[in-house]
């Protein structure tokens, strides 16, 4: 009993697996936050295409 106690004290791949849990979401949150200071500019530059392209293609 003391072994198994002693072998669950040592194993660390759960601590690993939380590690790598904590840095896909702060990857994850600085991807939302890129893409939201971006957004208001990429808006733009969709609704500059539409614009210029519909009446350049004679539409």
């Amino acid at each position: 009993m003391m072994h198994m106690v002693t072998k669950l004290a040592r194993n660390d791949e759960g601590a690993t697996a939380i590690e790598y849990a904590l840095i896909a979401s702060l990857v994850s949150i600085a991807i939302v936050g890129a893409l939201l200071v971006l957004n208001s500019s990429a808006g733009g530059m969709f609704q500059y295409i539409v614009d210029n392209v519909g009446p350049a293609l004679g539409g």
